[in-house]
């Protein structure tokens, strides 16, 4: 049976629900395979032993999600051992072009439109709409999660700051 949680978060001030597990911190981080650019499979063991942050967005035609996306960007460059990835579902080819458009060179924008096998082996699925909801969630270099941010408000900003504090305490 699949996990459904609702109340956590609102999309537009309407709450939606959550189907997939929902993770913690001190959780092993579960391994999922989603697409990359070039329409390969690209899975948790792909990263290797480094820290990640991925910075999960409904849809990268957003402004949120493209500010958001464009934030990581630029936070990559001072992250020494951190790799961070962008998860949506928007197809690789869009995503591609969203890179290409606004000169993403340093964050993975990873596709989840397949199988929906991140959303729900971590829990942001959001069952109306079959995006992903907005969030954050890092792991240590055993792919131990250490912070984990659901955001609230789908429409509004992760904790930037905090993400980066937590991050920077792990190199």
């Amino acid at each position: 049976m699949v996990e459904k949680r609702t109340g956590l978060v609102t999309m537009g001030g309407n709450h939606v629900t959550l189907i997939g597990k929902e993770i913690k911190v001190g959780d092993e981080a579960p391994d999922f395979t989603v697409l990359n650019g070039d329409l390969e499979e690209y899975s948790l063991k792909d990263i290797g032993d480094k820290i990640k942050i991925i910075s999960v967005v409904p849809s990268l035609d957003t402004g949120v999600c493209e500010m958001q996306t464009m934030r990581f960007n630029e936070e990559a460059s001072q992250l020494e051992d951190v790799v961070i990835l962008t998860m949506s579902v928007d197809l690789p080819f869009a995503q591609k072009r969203f890179c290409s458009t606004h000169s993403i060179d340093k964050v993975i924008t990873l596709s989840d439109h397949r199988d929906l096998s991140f959303g729900m082996n971590y829990g942001f699925v959001m069952e109306e709409l079959r995006l992903l909801s907005r969030g954050i969630v890092i792991l240590d270099r055993d792919n131990v999660v250490r912070y984990v941010e659901y955001v609230k408000e789908v429409g509004t900003h992760p904790n930037y700051d905090k993400v980066i504090e937590e991050a920077k305490e792990l190199v």
